[in-house]
């Protein structure tokens, strides 16, 4: 693996994201990603169910670039209701293992006061590195 969680040792442990991630490679990111589907439509007005549109829709950008899952190293969310993130967490979590697996790369959450498309009740941002050679 081309990176290295970076969590200092007196730091109560983080759950399901890391503090700060060291990689070196090629890069590859995406712009902000939002629940919608290939055709720009949205399938869904639920949380979750946007939340794991997103991600199916980073994974393949990254795919795109060369890049896997496990190559993230960062994801930046904006939500439009932290309290709808927080009641949602069991099924984003679910949704996050299927697609991306047990790998937790640094995060921030930020609510935001709206996203450009009404619709839109989360957006992600992605940051993955390729190793060398991959």
């Amino acid at each position: 693996m081309s990176h290295e969680i970076l969590h200092p040792k007196h730091w109560k442990a983080a759950r399901g994201y890391a503090n700060g991630v060291a990689a070196s490679g090629r890069m590859v990111f995406t712009g902000g990603i939002i629940g919608w589907n290939a055709e720009q439509e949205f399938e869904t007005d639920d949380f979750a169910g946007q939340v794991e549109q997103a991600l199916r829709s980073i994974v393949e950008v990254l795919a795109e670039g060369g890049a896997k899952p496990e190559h993230l190293v960062r994801l930046t969310w904006y939500v439009t209701d932290k309290r709808q993130y927080l009641a949602s967490l069991k099924e984003i979590g679910a949704a996050y293992k299927a697609l991306i697996g047990r790998h937790y790369p640094a995060m921030a959450l930020v609510q935001v006061v709206a996203l450009v498309e009404d619709r839109a009740l989360v957006e992600i941002e992605a940051t993955a590195v390729v190793p060398e050679g991959e």
